[in-house]
Parts: C-alpha cells; sequence; structure tokens
C-alpha cells in the first residue's frame, strides 16, 4: 500500500470549517477583554465543566493523542496506569493544594510561592515554568504535523503555520475565554474521533471486541501486571508512581491548569472540575489504548495494508486517511489539529500570564491602567506564537538542543513540586534549604540519566523525591524563618 493518500477535497473543506469556526470563537470574545483577569481568568466566571474539558484538552497533545496508541500497539497497556494514578492524585490535590489558591486570590500559581518563600523563590519557579513550556511548545506542534505529513499529502510546514497561527490569533483575540471555549469544542472532537475509530475497528477485525482481546492476550500486551520495580524497564508499579507524582505537577502547580481551576466561580467549582478531569483522563487513556490493540489485530489480520514505514505515533493517522471513509477521516484528521491547537493556545496564554503577572507588574514602580496590560498580553502572546511556531519549524535543525531541554525539564520539574510541598507542609521549609536540595538534586540527575541509564520514567519521582528530602533536611539543619501564618496546611483556614 502507498506510504500516503491523498486528502482530498472534502476532507480539507472540513478543515477549512472547523478552523473558521475556531477563528470566529476567539473574535467573539476580543470586546470583552477589558481587564487582565478578564483576559487570564475569564472573569472568574467560567463553568466548572468546561474548564474540565480544558484541563484534559491543554495537557492531552496531539503528540499523546497518538502515542497512546502507538505505544499500546507497539509495547503493552501499561500507560492505563496513568489515567488511574490521576484519578488517585484528586483528593490530594484539592486537599494540598487548591485551598490556598482560592483563599489567596491568586492568578498564577507561583504567587503562592512568593508568599510563603518570598519574591525570589516566586522568580525562580516562574522562570523554570516558562523555560519549561518555551521548550515543550514548538514539539506539541511539530510532533502530529510531521505525522501528518508522512501518511498525507499535507505539507509539513503548511500544518505547521497553520495549527500555529490560527491557536495565536484566537488566543490573542479572546484570552483565556476563547483558549477555554475552543478547548471545550476540539475536546469534543478528539473524543468522537476515538470513539468513531473505535467502532470501525470493532467492525473490521473478525470476532470484533473478543477478536481484538485474543489478539492482545497472544502478543502478550497484557500482561503487565508485574509489581516489581526495576529501574532499567517500564512495569505498570514504576508507571504507576511516576504518573502519581506527575499528576501533582501538573495539576496542582502548572500554571496551565491552575490557572483553569482560577477561571471557576467558587472553590467547589474547582473541586467539581478536578474529579470530572480525572475521570476524563481515565477514559481517555483506556480509549486511546483500546484503538492500539484494535489497530494491532487489524493489521494481524490484514498484514497487506500496512505499510512497512509506518509505526508508533503514525500508526492512527494512517489507519484515519486509510481505512475510514472519505469525509469521516478529514473530521478524524481535524482532531489531532485540535489536539495540538489546544496544547498550544493553553502554552502561549499561561506563559503570557506569568511574565506579567509574576515578572512585570512586581518589577514595576507605578502602577498602570489594565488595558495596557491587556494590550502587553496580547502583544507577548503573539510573540509567544511566533516563536513557538518558529522552534516547530526548525525542530529537526535543533533537535539536541530540545533533547537537552527535554531533559533539564525532567530535572527542574521534580524541585517545583517539592518546593510547594515544602511550603504547604512544613512550617521550618526554607527557600535556602530547598535551594541546597536543588543543587544536589542536579548532579544526581545527571548520572542517573547518562551513566545509570534509569528508563525515563522514574526521572522526574526521583528527581522530587532528591530535591523534597534534602530541601526539608537542609531547612532544619540551617534553620530560619517560619512560615507566615495561613500558608502551611496546619494552620490554613478552612474554606
Amino acid at each position: 500500500m502507498q506510504e500516503t493518500s491523498s486528502f482530498g477535497a472534502l476532507n480539507y473543506s472540513i478543515c477549512i470549517i472547523y478552523l473558521v469556526v475556531m477563528f470566529g470563537i476567539g473574535l467573539s470574545f476580543a470586546r470583552k477583554q477589558k481587564t487582565t483577569e478578564e483576559f487570564f481568568l475569564a472573569g472568574r466566571r467560567m463553568p466548572w465543566f468546561i474548564v474540565a474539558i480544558s484541563m484534559y484538552a491543554s495537557l492531552a497533545s496531539a503528540a499523546s493523542y497518538m502515542a497512546l496508541p502507538g505505544m499500546a500497539y507497539m509495547e503493552n497497556i501499561s500507560y492505563i496506569a496513568l489515567g488511574v494514578m490521576y484519578v488517585a492524585a484528586a483528593p490530594f490535590l484539592v486537599l494540598l493544594f487548591y485551598p490556598f489558591y482560592r483563599k489567596l486570590k491568586v492568578t498564577t500559581s507561583y504567587e503562592y510561592v512568593g508568599l510563603r518563600f518570598g519574591q525570589p523563590g516566586r522568580y525562580i519557579v516562574s522562570g523554570l515554568f516558562i523555560f519549561m513550556r518555551l521548550s515543550w511548545l514548538g514539539v506539541v506542534i511539530y510532533s502530529p504535523a510531521l505525522a501528518l505529513s508522512v501518511v498525507t499529502d499535507i505539507n509539513l510546514y503548511f500544518a505547521i503555520i497553520l495549527m500555529g497561527l490560527l491557536a495565536t490569533t484566537y488566543t490573542v483575540l479572546g484570552g483565556l475565554s476563547a483558549v477555554l471555549w475552543t478547548d471545550a469544542l476540539q475536546f469534543v472532537i478528539l473524543t468522537v474521533g476515538a470513539i468513531w475509530i473505535g467502532g470501525s475497528l470493532l467492525i473490521n477485525v473478525p470476532d470484533g471486541w473478543s477478536g481484538i482481546i485474543e489478539v492482545a492476550q497472544k502478543s502478550g500486551k497484557l500482561d503487565v501486571f508485574s509489581w516489581k520495580i526495576n529501574f532499567f524497564e517500564m512495569s505498570v508499579l514504576g508507571l504507576a508512581i511516576s504518573s502519581f507524582i506527575t499528576a501533582m505537577q501538573e495539576f496542582g502547580t502548572d500554571q496551565v491548569t491552575v490557572q483553569r481551576l482560577l477561571a471557576t466561580k467558587t472553590f467547589s467549582g474547582m473541586v467539581k472540575a478536578t474529579w470530572v478531569n480525572s475521570i476524563i483522563t481515565l477514559i481517555m487513556v483506556s480509549l486511546l489504548t483500546f484503538l492500539g490493540l484494535g489497530m494491532l489485530a487489524y493489521f494481524q489480520h490484514f498484514p497487506g495494508q500496512l505499510s512497512a514505514e509506518i509505526a508508533g505515533d503514525k500508526l492512527l493517522p494512517f489507519y484515519i486517511i486509510n481505512h475510514m471513509p472519505n469525509g469521516v477521516s478529514g473530521l478524524l484528521i481535524t482532531a489531532i489539529l485540535a489536539a495540538a491547537m489546544s496544547s498550544m493556545d493553553s502554552g502561549i496564554n499561561s506563559v503570557s500570564t506569568v511574565i506579567i503577572n509574576d515578572f512585570v507588574k512586581p518589577l514595576r514602580r507605578r502602577k498602570t491602567e489594565e488595558s495596557k496590560d491587556v494590550k502587553l498580553a496580547r502583544i507577548l502572546t503573539f510573540g509567544l506564537g511566533t516563536l513557538a511556531v518558529t522552534i516547530a519549524c526548525f525542530v529537526s535543525q535543533i533537535g539536541h538542543i530540545l533533547k537537552a531541554a527535554g531533559i533539564l525539564t525532567s530535572i527542574f520539574a521534580g524541585p517545583i513540586l517539592s518546593l510547594f510541598l515544602l511550603g504547604i507542609l512544613m512550617k521550618h521549609a526554607t527557600l535556602r534549604g530547598w535551594l541546597v536540595g536543588t543543587v544536589v538534586n542536579i548532579p544526581a540527575m545527571l548520572w542517573i540519566i547518562f551513566e545509570l541509564e534509569a528508563h525515563f520514567i522514574y526521572f522526574f519521582p526521583i528527581s522530587f523525591s532528591i530535591s523534597f528530602i534534602v530541601g526539608a533536611v537542609a531547612s532544619l539543619l540551617l534553620g530560619g524563618p517560619q512560615a507566615p501564618k495561613g500558608l502551611t496546611i496546619w494552620d490554613r483556614p478552612s474554606m
């Protein structure tokens, strides 16, 4: 079979209609963005269910939408543990992090760090967030564009520029309101697309569900329930531990998700959004994993239907283009575009929020009009979107730089979570103690990554553990001021 297939006029028409709707949503909110609270937090009056959907859409990039089926196809179903652990993390998020954010009426999660440890701590974690998200933005556009260019006749750079330009435009126009509502629509397309593909596989694979499960069992894809931890290979227990700690960081401290929760009307809205998002994540991870098993069964029964060059994250778009009806395939490819755009719009909106609220405003000597800050936010958003598109266009040339950024992300994400939890759980935790933990953590992680060559799923939990434990001990040994009243879990006012 041909490696690429013509996308066709009907499919292009469906994509264009979708893109026009996205632009229209951004335009409809353009005139309502009079203050930074409107632009960054949608006036704190968003329905909690829309926030829950957006939380999933923002972090479930197109890369993961394609990668999860590819991993189930190539490896096994271990990643279902990710969905389970996100549900398990929900009560800890609600207990530990969110009451502080709601009580303090912050715009960014890093404002808590400033109140707890002082402005230097706020600048450090805000800067680390900006670095991590900027290195992530280009990849979330490039990966799906590359996969689509391989299995369709869509030009790689055309796809990158189209997705980037549109996501930047509606985010500049409508701020967080546009991001949340477009994310909701994108989630619907993602979900309908995945369900449609699942139905197709159940119909096309001989014996349907039982045939898929039989192939999965014979291929060893279901043999994952080992409770041993081996630092050199992936296991369900190792992935579960990693996923739980990752969920604490992504949903407890990362501005991309915290910003959405802060846009809800009430604390109960934050709680509901968190629980619903965790359940959505479990369902979608399970569904995408099933698609991988379904494609495995299909191509085992019909091996001549699969090109030898197609594997990993290219499998899903290949199946869509070559084995789904014309028009339907356009909708499903649009779902992949939607996933990429929902990640990009979230990233550039959150980074611009952090730059203004955690750097520009604290360092400004004079107050300025809100309208000027909104204008600045739009300029920053446009600049960040342009930067993300530029990075995506040159990923193949700067791949080694992005790989290094990914390693640094795994090293620094752990210390960020540890600083928040040290501040919340320990009255005597200090920024100086945390810095000691971070200084110890960096060479230790470099040794684990490059010399020990541990499996990547352990990078984050090990990085967090080193930073937290050493930071706690160093805080007690070095001493320092106690936490201001009301900023630890032990003396926090009740909601």
